[in-house]
């Protein structure tokens, strides 16, 4: 099942989303920025995005408990996000991994073309990745 967190979901997402403060993460969660993802009534994975320049669609995040990796959530999540986006009147949506990571060529796989690169002091390029949902 799929569908927009709430409240409840708060405490299974603070327990496991590290990179947002908790103050954020209820804002993501009131802004409806946020998917959580359950197989049986577990948990086992979100989808946290934002608006890049206001204006489009920018997954920030994707993640799946490891047990529940590479077994095809990640494709009904992002698939998920892009039809909710699409309904929304958006016509691409973008994300970003850094060159170290092997999510890269999981989003090549899904559509998704490199379109940009962002180089910050001491880290790995950070890829910028789009999608046209059209």
């Amino acid at each position: 099942m799929i569908k927009y967190a709430d409240k409840n979901d708060l405490e299974i997402l603070k327990k496991y989303e590290h990179c947002i403060n908790k103050n954020e993460l209820k804002n993501s969660i009131n802004a409806k920025r946020i998917l959580v993802m359950f197989d049986n009534n577990i948990f086992i994975g979100w989808l946290r995005f934002n608006l890049f320049w206001d204006n489009i669609p920018f997954m920030n995040m994707l993640y799946f408990l490891e047990e529940y990796r590479n077994k095809g959530y990640g494709k009904q999540l992002i698939n998920y996000w892009e039809k909710e986006m699409l309904k929304s009147n958006y016509k691409i949506v973008l994300t970003s991994t850094l060159s170290s990571e092997q999510a890269q060529f999981f989003y090549r796989k899904n559509g998704y073309i490199d379109c940009g690169s962002l180089l910050l002091p001491n880290e790995p390029l950070e890829i910028i990745l789009l999608k046209n949902l059209m």
